[in-house]
């Protein structure tokens, strides 16, 4: 709001706006190294290990050579989107005025593609920063039907990956979530509900109701981002690209009958169609 202009001086605008002559020349920070070293470090601790809270976590770090206050954990958890089990994560946060829906996957049989979608969102960690990321799974096969990155928690990114897996791939008969503000939001839900896709959210600090994306992000993270780090975001999206193309295409599942995603996927979609 403060523009460099012959006009209005600096001090005169800021007058006029009632704001401190400091905050005009304020210029934010980036994280030190030693910050985001930390952040990585738990992030890395809590994948394994997600019922640890910032008291466990505490002890962890110190058993592993890292003295940290609880304090600074619990700040570093919060902003990483990290919560233990129960409650779970920041992530799953709940907004007071958005409306929850039951959860309609509990004893239902899920064998076919496009019945069951689910949907989640993590901390991708980087060597500068990090970002979050968010997917969309088909449950049945485990094929990632689309994904987004953001440097903010908001919930258009998510809005985006939704739409973009229903113009592509049409639209499932449930659509799971957990209870996070970005999908219990009127944008996020008004697209299922444009669509006539059932709600179905996860019990609060019920990490298994959604524990395929939770197997996803472990695989994310221990087989492609932790072995390979990135400078920025343009890198870690080509890296990430390459990644869920190799999921989907490449990497067999034991729970799939050893196919990949996209030959369950797709297999099992022809299959329905020549049995119509």
């Amino acid at each position: 709001m403060i523009a460099r202009t012959p006009k209005l001086s600096v001090v005169g605008q800021c007058a006029l706006l009632g704001v401190a002559r400091s905050s005009a020349y304020y210029r934010p920070t980036g994280d030190s190294a030693e910050e985001l070293a930390l952040m990585r470090h738990i992030d890395r601790i809590f994948t394994d290990h997600p019922m640890f809270g910032s008291r466990r976590m505490q002890v962890m770090l110190g058993r592993e050579g890292t003295s940290v206050g609880r304090r600074r954990i619990r700040r570093l958890m919060r902003r990483l989107g990290l919560w233990a089990v129960g409650p779970r994560r920041a992530t799953s946060r709940p907004h007071p005025a958005h409306p929850v829906y039951p959860y309609l996957l509990r004893g239902l049989k899920v064998e076919r593609p496009n019945q069951v979608w689910a949907t989640d969102i993590t901390y991708i960690p980087m060597a500068k920063g990090f970002l979050y990321l968010v997917a969309i799974l088909d449950w049945a096969t485990r094929r990632v039907l689309a994904w987004r990155l953001s440097n903010t928690l908001t919930t258009d990114f998510c809005v985006v990956a939704l739409e973009e897996a229903i113009g592509r791939d049409g639209t499932p008969e449930i659509f799971n979530t957990d209870q996070g503000c970005q999908f219990t939001a009127e944008a996020f839900t008004g697209v299922l509900k444009a669509h006539q896709i059932r709600i179905s959210m996860d019990g609060r600090g019920r990490c298994h109701d959604n524990i395929f994306v939770e197997r996803l992000w472990w695989t994310v993270k221990h087989e492609w981002v932790y072995l390979r780090p990135c400078a920025d975001g343009r890198e870690q999206k080509a890296s990430l690209a390459a990644f869920f193309d190799w999921y989907n295409r490449r990497r067999p599942h034991q729970a799939l009958a050893w196919q990949t995603p996209d030959e369950a996927y797709f297999g099992q979609q022809q299959a329905a169609l020549r049995a119509a």
